[in-house]
């Protein structure tokens, strides 16, 4: 049995373990300096933390501009993966998208993720297109997936 997961907003006091789980998660990861900067300069941002009772097992950012949100990065620790913590995750950032006025939710995955589409087919995304050489790491594309809560 998976521990017992709780989720809360983000704060500043949470970059430095946000960021070990981001250097984890992925082959470009953002800086410390992006995350503090959506903590303190954007007004469109909202990070949802989920945690344990060991600590911090995974964030989701998103922006929210009017009445859509954009997933900007979602991870959840390596060794905590395989739990549904990413789906619990997902589902809460989606019941706080639509309480903040979202109709739409969009994001990008690697095209060769498909665990990750898998998770947000199964939480209604559909595919809108690709990104081509949206990855700088190695130039791969980037799968457009979105959901509008009306349908």
């Amino acid at each position: 049995m998976s521990a017992e997961l709780t989720f809360r907003q983000m704060t500043v006091d949470d970059i430095d373990q946000v960021y070990e789980i981001e250097k984890l998660s992925f082959t470009l990861p953002w800086t410390k300096e992006s995350f503090r900067h959506e903590m303190e300069s954007n007004d469109h941002a909202y990070y949802v933390i989920a945690e344990t009772e060991e600590g911090i097992v995974g964030y989701c950012g998103m922006w929210l501009i009017l009445d859509e949100c954009h997933i900007t990065n979602i991870a959840i620790l390596p060794q905590e993966r395989g739990k549904k913590y990413g789906e619990r995750l997902m589902e809460e950032v989606i019941r706080v998208a639509k309480s903040k006025g979202a109709e739409l939710m969009t994001l990008e995955a690697r095209v060769s993720n498909h665990a990750a589409q898998n998770l947000y087919r199964k939480m209604g995304f559909q595919n809108g297109g690709i990104r081509k050489g949206y990855y700088t790491d190695n130039q791969e594309d980037a799968i457009v997936m979105w959901v509008n809560f009306n349908d």
